[in-house]
């Protein structure tokens, strides 16, 4: 008996032994290198199949951000709560949608560095910066942000803002090799995330508002080699075309377009259907904006403001259906794209959905192109409705602004940005983040096209000049969740948000998880829309967040960092914290992160003497140079990821001579204007800004008097 009791613990501590040499420990190296190079083609395809983890940007290729896991109910949200944060320590937006693969995540934060965390713990591993200079970040129209990362046997992927692409290992994070993709000294730039897709790195580019020509490309993920690229609008016909496509859609302009670039750029959105063998992609708007002027004899433009199928093989054209023909908005169809199977009137279809910038949710049959229908999720002006027979937008009389100024709805941020909606096939609705807005497109007295590649483009400014077409609806600037019936075309229900600028969602059978501008985590009912929790983060949050599951856990996190076009200039929360990724569950209360309060923001007072005409001369300047990044002299706050200079410290304005025409802040993402702005003008945007703050602190004191008085 006891030679088999000896026989048996044998055998068993021998098990032990075995099981512990082929089971590294959860975080280690050994682990990381194990975990991460069983991603490949088959994991990626079956994604579906493993809801613990969340490998790829859309969590599937079908992009459609819905997770299984629900271990959180509406019977047990009350109990979630933080579980872990770490602070990045950055500054700038986070935009990211992390990558995890059994309790590693990637992500990646502003100026394209990315962060290896063990989620299990909540600490980093590694961080990689690819080093992008920073006066690069003149050329990011909407800034210096990147959406994530891809994972692929063994090693993660990023694109750099200045139009590299990395492969990184994924348990050292050191740089595997790297591939630049673009023409640097063009305006190009990169913010979105790559796509795998049977052993290719898919990536785009943006800079259309730079006088750019857009294309997608596809390397080999183990060598960078380029196996394939595809230009979304032609070049100069003197040079040839590229493809049949490019020929074809050369006959959709007119004039010298190709001198502005044409723009198209492929920045964001991408999806895949391994059946149909088709990658569809969204391409932007054009270069400029205003079809006026890059092809003034009219034309529908392709494939500006496309749905563009190709074949991930080589890269060739398969179809195109295009949102907004001939666009002058800025109405990009880059927007997220989420495929799904539907029945439409009885019949199964295979669709794919989105909701571009224009305003009208998008119903498309994935497998030819054929538009199924459209409708506005949004109020929408500039078209009357999408033609039911050809799927052509019937536009208003005064959409295309002729020698008018007109005011458009939805605006250039669009009834939907690059924040990413879900699908739940549960509820069998889209959920959008989006918002109600609208601005002024004129036609400009003395354009002039700057081909610097730092400067914007887009021919369509206000000229008080011209008469003005007005519509108070197209004034209101909030946002709105929408819950949307794809299948009826139709709002279900919506929830009303304080400013237009909100995150991405993430959709699990119960609920839908969101961030707000205003620094709030919320989770609602999927079916009624109804806030069922919140947590307060007290930064704006504009990244969607994911769920996943380690050790039968369920976790959700958020990265959260401010920024993004329009959280550049202004903020909605008492101050902005540094970047920091958050994580709940179930049953957790770790407590927030402390940071310092900052003292409240003063508007600077020196004295200076300029003239009207130097004053005048000096907003124009601002205008042109300054306010993308700093905001105008109209709005409410301090400034938002970037300060507004009315606030600055009388020290650091002293310095603007050194700052803005020497470079002294480049390193801080500050460009150097000294090839552009003489002495004499940076001098006379210094006394506008002084200027500015004078009649913002006379008009606080005309404000405390009549409030003293009633």
């Amino acid at each position: 008996m006891k030679k088999l009791f000896r026989f048996l613990f044998g055998i068993v501590l021998i098990l032990s032994l075995t099981s512990c040499a082929t089971d590294p420990a959860p975080g280690s190296k050994e682990h990381i290198t194990s975990v991460t190079n069983k991603i490949d083609e088959h994991s990626l395809l079956a994604a579906d199949e493993s809801p613990g983890n969340w490998l790829s940007y859309g969590k599937n290729y079908k992009e459609d951000r819905f997770s299984p896991l629900a271990q959180i109910t509406k019977s047990n949200i009350d109990s979630l709560g933080l579980a872990w944060s770490i602070n990045l320590g950055t500054k700038r937006g986070i935009e990211a949608t992390p990558i995890v693969v059994d309790g590693i995540m990637y992500v990646s934060g502003p100026w394209s560095v990315v962060y290896a965390i063990d989620a299990r713990k909540g600490e980093l591993i590694w961080t990689y910066d690819p080093k992008v200079p920073k006066g690069h970040g003149e050329k990011a129209c909407c800034d210096v942000v990147n959406r994530g990362v891809a994972i692929y046997k063994g090693m993660v992927y990023v694109a750099s803002l200045d139009g590299r692409l990395i492969a990184i290992n994924a348990t050292t994070g050191e740089q595997s090799w790297e591939v630049l993709t673009v023409d640097q000294s063009r305006g190009y730039t990169i913010t979105g995330a790559p796509r795998i897709i049977d052993g290719k790195v898919i990536i785009g580019n943006g800079g259309a508002e730079y006088g750019v020509r857009g294309y997608i490309s596809a390397y080999d993920a183990l060598s960078g080699e380029q196996l394939w690229r595809f230009y979304t609008v032609p070049g100069n016909p003197a040079d040839g075309f590229e493809s049949k496509a490019m020929e074809d859609a050369a006959k959709t302009w007119t004039g010298e377009w190709w001198k502005f670039g044409g723009g198209g750029t492929a920045w964001d959105a991408m999806a895949y259907d391994p059946d149909l063998k088709l990658l569809y992609i969204g391409v932007g708007n054009g270069s400029p904006w205003n079809r006026d002027i890059r092809s003034p004899g009219g034309g529908d433009n392709l494939y500006l403001s496309s749905i563009v199928a190709l074949n991930p093989d080589d890269g060739t054209y398969q179809w195109h259906y295009q949102t907004t023909p001939g666009d002058t908005w800025d109405y990009t169809a880059t927007q997220h794209i989420i495929l799904a199977d539907l029945d439409i009137e009885g019949t199964g279809r295979k669709v794919l959905m989105q909701a571009p910038k224009n305003g009208f949710f998008y119903v498309i049959d994935r497998t030819n192109g054929e538009f199924i229908s459209a409708e506005p999720y949004v109020y929408t002006n500039w078209a009357k409705s999408i033609d039911k027979e050809t799927g052509r937008p019937i536009e208003s009389s005064f959409s295309r602004y002729p020698n008018m100024n007109s005011e458009i709805s939805p605006s250039a941020l669009g009834g939907h940005n690059w924040q990413p909606m879900a699908f739940n096939p549960v509820t069998g609705l889209v959920y959008i983040p989006a918002r109600e807005n609208g601005m002024f497109y004129g036609q400009p007295a003395n354009w002039k096209h700057e081909e610097d590649g730092r400067s914007w483009n887009t021919g369509s400014d206000f000229d008080p000049e011209k008469k003005v077409h007005e519509d108070l609806m197209a004034r209101r600037g909030f946002g709105k969740l929408i819950a949307w019936d794809p299948i009826k075309q139709k709002e279900v229900w919506n929830v009303k948000q304080l400013t237009p600028w909100n995150a991405g969602v993430l959709s699990t059978r119960d609920f839908v998880f969101q961030g707000t501008s205003e620094g709030d985590f919320v989770a609602y009912d999927a079916v009624t829309g109804e806030k069922v929790w919140s947590y307060p983060l007290a930064t704006g949050i504009i990244a969607p967040p994911i769920t996943y599951e380690i050790d039968n856990v369920q976790y959700i996190t958020i990265p959260v960092g401010w920024g993004g076009v329009m959280g550049l200039w202004t903020k909605f929360t008492e101050q902005i914290n540094p970047g920091t990724i958050y994580t709940f569950a179930l049953g957790r209360n770790e407590p927030m992160p402390f940071f310092d309060k900052k003292p409240a923001q003063q508007l600077v007072d020196l004295d200076f003497e300029a003239t009207t005409a130097q004053i005048d001369h000096g907003q124009k300047l601002y205008l042109k140079y300054c306010t993308h990044c700093h905001g105008g002299g109209n709005l409410p706050t301090g400034g938002g990821s970037i300060p507004n200079l009315a606030y600055s410290q009388p020290e650091t304005l002293n310095m603007i001579t050194q700052i803005a025409g020497e470079g002294i802040f480049l390193e801080k993402g500050m460009p150097n204007f000294g090839d552009r702005l003489s002495k004499e003008d940076i001098s006379n945007i210094k006394n506008y800004i002084l200027n500015d703050a004078k009649e913002r602190r006379e008009g606080q004191t005309k404000n405390e008097q009549v409030k003293s008085q009633h």
